[in-house]
């Protein structure tokens, strides 16, 4: 359940490019999840597939009855890289020849924590940016503390690969700069209302091209800390992109509907998504 005072409606349609639906805590009530994610006028989901699990489960989701459309990303996350073999290779192309897959990831680098040996991250990331050049589709990039090694590797790749975002970007400027000069697109999140870590970014989002900017929850992760009531369990869902916008349109200094229209259209574009006015008809 969520608080009166978190049920706010965007003022036009949103889509949310990375939300882990997969996760065990939607498991007793993703209905009401999906309703509430409808009710606050968003448009689409956009799942993230990070390893078999979640691609199968993420597979069975877009199946479903939803009151909005549902996609799904397949791709294997850094942490668990020691795991990319030919059969996970197979999976994801199995996977990204059905209509709702509509991106290769979340895949990339991660030198935070290391849960994979970096030599492994990059082994299967290189993997799977072939696999995106073969088949023309988009990447759903994740990078953190790696930032020089991923534009290293995406200048290689970056004539063989259609477009990729960074989804969730929480580096530098020089980062930043690295990206949009590939002609990357960039992912914000609630990351950018944490007044602890996300300062820089308030700082930064105003550099992020308008028509490459687009907006997710990567719930049930990074609960916005400017959300006006306390959420019990701090568990985040889709519901709640729309505080997410508002502090991005903040921070930009910008109409928060046009930037709601402006990042729906973009991530529509991106990735390839069929009319979402009729879907929802």
């Amino acid at each position: 359940m969520l608080p009166d005072a978190l049920r706010f409606r965007s003022p036009e349609p949103l889509v949310d490019i990375g939300a882990n639906l997969s996760h065990e805590s939607f498991r007793d009530d993703l209905d009401d999840v999906l309703t509430r994610a409808a009710d606050a006028n968003l448009a689409a989901l956009v799942l993230t597939g990070t390893d078999r699990t979640s691609i199968e489960s993420g597979l069975a989701l877009c199946e479903r009855d939803s009151p909005l459309p549902l996609y799904l990303t397949a791709g294997l996350h850094p942490h668990h890289a020691a795991d990319f073999d030919t059969d996970f290779a197979a999976l994801m192309k199995e996977a990204l020849a059905r209509p709702e897959v509509v991106a290769v990831g979340e895949c990339g680098l991660d030198y935070h924590r290391n849960f994979s040996d970096p030599a492994d991250q990059r082994r299967a990331f290189e993997a799977q940016l072939e696999i995106a050049a073969r088949s023309g589709a988009p990447l759903f990039l994740h990078e953190r503390e790696a930032g020089r090694d991923m534009l290293e590797m995406l200048r290689h790749w970056r004539d063989d690969i259609s477009r990729a975002v960074v989804h969730c970007f929480t580096g530098e400027r020089d980062i930043l700069y690295g990206y949009l000069d590939l002609n990357l697109y960039i992912g914000q999140t609630g990351w950018l209302c944490d007044e602890r870590r996300g300062r820089h970014l308030r700082e930064l989002v105003g550099d992020i091209p308008l028509d490459r900017l687009m907006v997710e929850t990567d719930c049930p992760y990074l609960l916005p800390r400017n959300l006006p009531a306390k959420l019990k369990g701090r568990r985040h869902e889709p519901a709640l992109l729309p505080w997410i916008v508002r502090e991005i349109a903040a921070c930009r200094d910008s109409d928060e509907a046009e930037l709601a229209a402006a990042t729906t259209a973009t991530a529509q574009r991106f990735f390839a998504l069929e009319s979402l006015e009729s879907r929802n008809e």
